[in-house]
């Protein structure tokens, strides 16, 4: 494998991109050409907030092709055209054969949850400590344990003394809350999501983990729930608003998560007609959300 680098302003990356892909590259990546520097520039926004710039002013556009010819010859005709005036080659380069997936593996370790609660990848052992686990592989879905939203509601599900009733977990991802929950008592678990890849997710999931759940889309939901857990975003949690509470059973519980700090008002002002929300943790700038009915 050969990886042909160029260094192209903003208003280029796309044209050069696009024809990256029709001259056969295996792949084409763009990062910021002065990252890890005093000029590095931030591109993406917080959720619910437009990015700040459209692109970086100098990006590295790095493209993978199987041959060197097909590198160079990609070279040479991107410098013939006229969007590449303001473009340049860096280099071809080599790429030494690797085992991707070992590589792949390797940066995703267990993760901690309480010292003795842990989510363990299918390729590493438990640590000695653990007494309750979830095995869980990066895949499609969200939810791999990793970030704090998904964190905070895993905690939150320790926390809990015994679950009785049902309990609903909406926009399920890979399922890993649900699975949390069952691993702590639950027994009537729905888990449902707009994306059928990620039904299909926590259902593998569920099984790898010797759990018992039910699956489906957003219709499948129905009656009322125990425990609602809804980690998603801001947004979408607003609109939600009144379906999610309507599935809250009297004396039962909402939890919701993909929210940060400054979204705490917006979240409470949208809930309030039907439930009292507060902020029960926080973590690295987000927090997580409930409320019983």
């Amino acid at each position: 494998m050969f990886e042909l680098h160029l260094l192209v302003p903003v208003a280029s990356v796309e044209s050069v991109s696009e024809a990256l892909d029709a001259l056969d590259a295996l792949s084409v990546s763009v990062e910021d050409a002065d990252a890890h520097t005093v000029h590095e520039q931030a591109l993406f926004g917080e959720p619910d907030m437009p990015p700040p710039k459209p692109g970086w002013n100098r990006s590295r556009v790095v493209s993978l092709f199987a041959t060197e010819n097909l590198a160079e010859d990609a070279a040479v005709l991107l410098k013939e055209q006229e969007f590449f005036a303001e473009c340049e080659v860096v280099a071809v380069q080599h790429l030494p054969a690797q085992d991707w997936v070992r590589l792949t593996q390797s940066q995703f370790s267990p993760v901690e949850i309480t010292p003795e609660f842990w989510i363990v990848p299918s390729w590493h052992e438990p640590p000695a400590q653990a007494v309750q686990v979830i095995r869980l592989d990066p895949g499609l879905a969200f939810g791999t344990g990793t970030h704090p939203t998904t964190k905070m509601c895993l905690k939150w599900i320790v926390r809990q003394e015994s679950y009785f009733g049902r309990v609903l977990d909406y926009g399920c991802g890979s399922g890993i809350l649900a699975i949390g929950a069952a691993k702590f008592g639950a027994t009537q678990i729905d888990a449902v999501d707009i994306d059928e890849a990620a039904v299909q997710s926590t259902r593998n999931n569920a099984i790898a983990n010797h759990v018992q759940l039910n699956t489906g889309l957003p219709n499948m939901a129905n009656g009322v729930y125990q425990t609602v857990f809804a980690n998603i975003l801001a947004t979408p949690l607003k609109v939600l608003a009144p379906l999610l509470c309507a599935h809250v059973d009297k004396g039962g519980t909402l939890v919701l998560a993909g929210i940060l700090q400054r979204q705490a008002d917006e979240l409470k002002a949208a809930y309030a007609p039907w439930i009292t929300l507060e902020v029960s943790d926080a973590d690295d700038g987000w927090i997580l959300m409930t409320a019983r009915l």
